[in-house]
């Protein structure tokens, strides 16, 4: 089983979710130095604790880890009405610094048309855009369907230029845009082989239609907490020539996606949401292990009522990835989440399966402390 909870603080992680007092609802502080002029900084960490079924090294007692799961600080800046940007780091894979993850400037042509020119998520589905802050549950949980995130740059991030819109009241939104792409397949986070042949970009696009309340922004939210009434349909997919390469061969790389997001206040004694999202991957038979169909679905319910100074949203989930190599994963989640400050303050606890073809299944027991300021 896993235990999940920020870095050293269980008892203050649990302290929280009973009785600390709401937070602002708006997380990073701005300074103004002038017309449309300003500079604005914060900064956001997860952690967990975590206990694996069979995860000690003797490989039949359950694990008891705690990790600092994330670790960010986010910069941004407007220069005036027409140009914006921002620069957020991720604490490195060793921990032991920060790693830009962002570092992007936005030309806004018109207020629903701008150019992203620098590193930034591609486009892509829901899940990805959403990352482990803003998705219900929070962290890292989609990376079984929703594999963008070593499929695409470090954390989904890649280097190129976009167009963002939105038409109809911001209801229509599309992006559509090039990139590198020298990351845009990869086996963990560590790039396989040489590419061979040409050097293509990697093309990338979305369009996502909301038929309720309009969704702000390019990087998404995977879930409202209640905030909107939200039914959306998003098409997502990117391509590249010779994106897909190991040492022995190289082909070109393909995925697209579809998702989509209900969420309704005032449905009993607080809001439902209902998501679902699926996936095909194609690598011209690479790599058969990361090429296939994938699905994920996930249901929430948050209670208006507040207890102590937050709210409950109980969630299940459910992920599968059928590749080609017939090796199949499939995991759901049953967890609850305490809500104390929207996505700047909350605290999460899962139950978690996971099981892979040809192998015994593991479970495991997440809790899991999310600030951002």
């Amino acid at each position: 089983m896993t235990f999940a909870f920020k870095q050293g603080h269980l008892l203050s992680a649990i302290a929280a979710a009973v009785m600390l007092p709401a937070m602002s609802a708006h997380a990073g502080g701005t300074i103004t130095f002038g017309e449309d002029k300003s500079v604005s900084v914060g900064f956001g960490m997860r952690g967990s604790f975590s206990s694996v079924e069979n995860g000690a090294p003797n490989g039949t007692s359950n694990s008891q880890n705690f990790s600092l799961d994330s670790a960010r600080i986010y910069l941004s800046g407007s220069l005036n009405k027409h140009i914006k940007g921002m620069l957020n780091t991720e604490k490195d894979i060793a921990g032991q610094g920060f790693q830009a993850i962002d570092a992007n400037v936005q030309f806004a042509i018109t207020p629903e048309l701008a150019i992203w020119a620098g590193r930034f998520l591609s486009p892509s589905d829901r899940a990805n855009m959403a990352g482990p802050y803003y998705s219900l549950g929070g962290g890292y949980w989609s990376g079984i369907a929703s594999r963008y995130g070593f499929n695409g740059g470090y954390i989904g991030r890649d280097d190129g230029v976009a167009v963002v819109g939105s038409l109809m009241g911001g209801k229509l939104a599309y992006s559509f845009g090039a990139f590198e792409g020298n990351t845009a397949f990869q086996i963990a986070p560590v790039t396989v082989g040489t590419r061979t042949g040409s050097d293509g970009l990697m093309y990338a696009g979305r369009v996502q239609m909301d038929f309720w309340d309009a969704e702000p922004g390019y990087y998404g939210t995977g879930n409202y907490l209640g905030g909107k009434d939200i039914l959306a349909i998003g098409i997502a997919g990117r391509t590249q020539k010779n994106g897909a390469f190991s040492t022995t061969a190289t082909g070109d790389y393909s995925s697209y996606s579809i998702d989509f997001l209900m969420e309704k206040k005032g449905v009993g004694p607080g809001a439902l949401s209902i998501e679902a999202a699926g996936y095909d991957y194609d690598t011209s038979d690479v790599f058969l292990s990361e090429q296939g169909t994938a699905y994920s679905a996930g249901i929430g319910y948050i209670f208006d009522q507040k207890v102590g100074w937050g709210q409950f949203q109980p969630f299940v989930r459910y992920q599968k990835f059928s590749p080609d190599n017939d090796i199949d994963t499939k995991k759901y989640d049953v967890g609850v989440n305490y809500i104390i400050d929207g996505y700047n303050a909350q605290v999460s606890t899962v139950y978690s399966n996971t099981d892979v073809t040809g192998a015994s299944d593991v479970s495991a027991i997440s809790v899991a402390l999310q600030v951002q300021f």
